[in-house]
């Protein structure tokens, strides 16, 4: 059943993490002044003459997000058609549409007219948004005739889940904050920052990030043992509870590597990107599932 657009959302899902990764390397290597202030062509051109290292990194993530943003249009459109009997379809339809227009109207915006360092922040915390859209539209043609009954979840769990979802948006804003503010390596020490001396705007910016990132963790940890009481109920909401928090270790993890090996930042930087934005798309999943049902 579905199988085309099955296979779609697949290819979707996958050009969308194409463009996440892409745009972290754009930040990682500094490479956003690569085509100057012209969008959406380089330096005023459609194909760059003599481009340089910084020029192909930048262009190129401006084109696979043009072909990927025609194909999450026609994802939500083809999605629209095939599943209106499923209630989430149309509005996951219209949240991803609505924020890879944003994205890359922001994007645009962010050459056009200037770097700024918390709009930049914004546009990453927006690129996991769409990911999460595209993929959760991708699990409804996925979950077309095979759907359990969705579990019955007290309003205090869901309340929760909400928060830490609305949390672990937060901290990866505060993540993205503390690369476009040239913070990464502020503190050379882990978990404390060094020389009370030393601490300045920087640091703040890394220790403040450091501590959300810490309150997460407890965070998906206590979000798991209350998961782990629906087992019997959903064993997919258990699931994800235990998927999520095990990632966010590989994510703090990913973290301490950026601080202790430096030879290896652009390897943990980009696990450190790709991780967290699976953990927002498992959360987004589970605020799906346990709004299926009224609470009681």
């Amino acid at each position: 059943m579905n199988k085309g657009l099955k296979i779609f959302g697949i290819l979707t899902s996958i050009g969308m993490l194409i463009v996440l990764l892409q745009g972290s390397i754009v930040t990682k290597t500094d490479s956003g002044d690569g085509c100057g202030e012209t969008w959406p062509l380089c330096f005023g051109e459609f194909v760059p003459s003599s481009p340089a290292l910084a020029t192909l990194i930048e262009y190129s993530h401006r084109l696979v997000s043009g072909l990927v943003g025609l194909m999450v249009v026609i994802l939500a459109i083809w999605a629209v058609k095939k599943l209106p009997h499923i209630r989430e379809t149309k509005f996951w339809a219209l949240m991803a549409v609505l924020f890879i227009i944003f994205q890359g109207l922001m994007g645009a915006a962010a050459v056009v007219f200037g770097h700024s360092n918390i709009v930049l922040a914004l546009h990453f915390g927006i690129s996991a948004i769409s990911f999460a859209t595209v993929l959760l539209l991708t699990t409804l043609a996925f979950e077309d005739g095979k759907r359990k009954p969705a579990p019955r979840v007290k309003m205090g769990f869901r309340r929760y889940l909400f928060f830490v979802l609305a949390y672990s948006y937060a901290v990866i804003y505060s993540g993205a904050y503390v690369k476009h503010t040239g913070s990464t390596y502020a503190c050379e020490q882990f978990p404390h920052c060094g020389e009370v001396a030393t601490f300045g705007f920087q640091a703040g910016v890394q220790m403040t990030h450091r501590i959300a990132a810490i309150v997460l963790v407890v965070l998906l940890f206590i979000l798991f043992i209350q998961a782990f009481r629906y087992r019997y109920e959903s064993k997919i909401l258990a699931g994800s509870g235990l998927s999520a928090f095990m990632l966010i270790l590989v994510q703090a993890a990913a973290g301490v590597a950026i601080v202790y090996f430096p030879d290896a930042y652009l390897a943990a930087a980009l696990t450190h990107t790709l991780v967290i934005t699976f953990v927002f798309t498992l959360l987004c999943y589970m605020a799906m599932i346990v709004t299926r049902n009224r609470a009681y």
